[in-house]
């Protein structure tokens, strides 16, 4: 489809300075950021709530400094949480040591779990002091409005109708199978991963304290968060082996995790069909342009990650962080330039594309070996033998994981009260 005009006739029209698209952590971080700036903008969100199971809960350092830099992390810690600072696991029956956070020489040494609607909707109530800030939930995206070759906006389907956001600038932040990259023509590079990820949760109770994170076995893995009140588990599978999985039956998946992992056996009964078994498609791949004129990707719109580390959502906060930082003075002139927003791929393409390296060295070295499975013990690589055996590793792990390659710190400023209002068409 080549997009509609803004001539084409709609219920009603409106007409901000940035509309964004997608209302994940990339978004509502890039919106909060700009109505901060007191930039005219929108984000939609085409769900009525945040309220989704079996999202990236992991908050990260780095994030976390982000939200301590905007001076409300006393605030959200208050959210309930829980912490982790020591990755552990079994690897073949042999304990071994990934990561240990407390080495890191950082404000929060730690990552915390939180449900990510509640890490949303926490920006979402942040935001509403912003007279420029406006999220609208309901919303979906359907296609681009262009003017020429330049990307002037979005149709969007709401409760009340169709509505067409004129925008000078629109970034897509509507994740891994993003409708406007699609509708835009960027090009994908596809990179690769040997698995899925089937997410389920089992009943916890609090006497259970066993730390382990990971655990592998020949022709199986699987990771399991504690979140309190219940086990937030990741069992993986080898790439496209779903339906063989439900061929054996559930209580043949059960039977595998409880011998995996027998701490989950009283809890486990909490899964009672595959309508509990959530799957998720693991996909590395990133956009090799980022812009349009007129539009921007970043988050998983612009590269997919893998789960390993749980450095998705951070990756998105970071690039919303990066974006307003290069953009949000710019945007009160109007649209960047093409090679204005360009800048945010030449920010963060390095971090990305190395993150993605490491993931796919961890896939191709521990998972893709483990998933093959075979007769034989599995026996600890070499590297998670080193990591395990000397502490400073660990803390350089704990480093790649938590703080990631370079980190993004608030540098946009603050317009009092962000004045700007949105102007209705």
């Amino acid at each position: 489809m080549d997009g509609t005009t803004s001539d084409h006739p709609a219920t009603r029209s409106i007409k901000v300075r940035c509309c964004v698209v997608g209302g994940g952590p990339a978004g509502m971080m890039l919106g909060y950021l700009l109505g901060r700036a007191g930039i005219d903008v929108v984000v939609l969100e085409k769900h009525a709530d945040f309220f989704r199971d079996f999202r990236g809960d992991t908050v990260h350092p780095s994030t976390l400094q982000v939200m301590d830099e905007l001076g409300f992390i006393d605030a959200f810690l208050k959210l309930p949480h829980q912490q982790l600072q020591k990755m552990e696991g079994l690897f073949g029956g042999t304990h071994v040591r990934l990561a240990d956070l407390s080495r890191l020489r950082t404000k929060y040494p730690f990552i915390a779990f939180m449900p990510q609607w509640d890490f949303l909707n926490f920006l979402r109530e942040a935001g509403r002091r912003f007279a420029s800030l406006k999220v609208m939930m309901s919303t979906e995206a359907v296609d681009l409005i262009r003017r020429g070759d330049t990307i002037t906006g979005v149709r969007a389907k709401t409760p009340d109708g169709t509505i067409d956001i004129e925008a000078d600038l629109t970034v897509a932040c509507d994740g891994r199978h993003s409708l406007l990259r699609e509708r835009a023509g960027l090009a994908v590079e596809e990179i690769g991963a040997p698995m899925d990820v089937l997410w389920f949760r089992a009943g916890r109770t609090p006497d259970q304290t066993e730390n382990l994170f990971a655990r592998v076995e020949p022709g199986r893995m699987m990771v399991t968060f504690d979140r309190g009140d219940y086990w937030q588990c990741a069992y993986v599978i080898a790439k496209g082996q779903y339906d063989a999985v439900k061929a054996r039956g559930l209580q043949a998946l059960l039977d595998d995790i409880v011998r995996m992992a027998p701490v989950l056996k009283g809890g486990i009964a909490d899964v009672k069909s595959f309508d509990d078994v959530k799957l998720l498609t693991v996909a590395i791949n990133r956009l090799t342009r980022w812009t349009r004129p007129g539009l921007l990707c970043i988050g998983d719109a612009a590269h997919a990650m893998s789960p390993v580390g749980g450095v998705g959502v951070n990756l998105a906060v970071q690039d919303a962080v990066a974006t307003a930082n290069l953009l949000a003075a710019r945007l009160t002139r109007g649209c960047p330039s093409d090679d204005e927003l360009d800048a945010v791929r030449r920010r963060r393409e390095f971090p990305v594309k190395m993150t993605q390296r490491m993931q796919v060295i961890v896939q191709n070295n521990i998972i893709s070996g483990a998933l093959r499975g075979g007769d034989r013990p599995l026996k600890v690589p070499l590297l998670l033998r080193l990591i395990s055996a000397l502490p400073w590793l660990q803390g350089i792990t704990a480093r790649f994981i938590a703080l990631g390659v370079r980190p993004e710190h608030v540098h946009s400023k603050a317009a009092p009260g962000g004045v700007a209002e949105i102007r209705q068409g």
